[in-house]
């Protein structure tokens, strides 16, 4: 499979909506005692202009983790394409043990998720779209195989150029 060329988002122009996907409380074993701090997994995304990010951020308070990942998250945001309202074709995405389905789905049927894939998915505006998350349950690794499923979405444009077709032929 060819090295998916990502380009740059602005996020100013856009209305991103965050959702907070997991919080972990973490602690480091030093000398002293126990360090305590935060980890938060945020997705944000502007379902609008069909674009999804996600970040991790970790500060020793709860709302500073998630202002840094809603930061981490706005430097890495994708374009999604979709058909009208739904995916354009099925696709299974890939990240450690976590295997994320997506399946094109009828007009009314709705997100048909859990968790973590239901985040991401809600943020980029797809309104309908049947998931199947299998293997692991680690948010983290569930995020990133949505997100690298979202990305192997190709329209009819890409495929046809992709095949060097011309669009008479198809």
């Amino acid at each position: 499979m060819p090295a998916v060329t990502v380009k740059r988002v602005d996020p100013q122009s856009l209305n991103l909506k965050e959702n907070v996907v997991a919080i972990n409380r973490v602690t480091k074993v030093v000398k002293g005692g126990k360090n305590m701090s935060f980890s938060a997994l945020v997705v944000v995304g502007d379902a609008q202009a069909r674009v999804v990010g996600f970040g991790v951020g970790k500060a020793k308070e709860v709302p500073s983790a998630i202002r840094k990942g809603i930061e981490s998250a706005k430097k890495n945001l994708r374009r999604v394409h979709l058909l009208d309202n739904t995916i354009p074709h099925q696709v299974l995405g890939k990240f450690g043990a976590g295997l994320v389905m997506l399946k094109p789905a009828q007009d009314g049927t709705g997100v048909i998720a859990g968790g973590p894939v239901r985040a991401v998915v809600q943020a980029c505006g797809i309104p309908n779209v049947l998931t199947k998350s299998i293997g692991s349950h680690n948010p983290h690794n569930v995020v990133k195989a949505t997100i690298n499923a979202l990305e192997q979405l190709r329209d009819r444009a890409a495929v046809r150029e992709m095949r060097g077709l011309t669009p008479e032929k198809v």
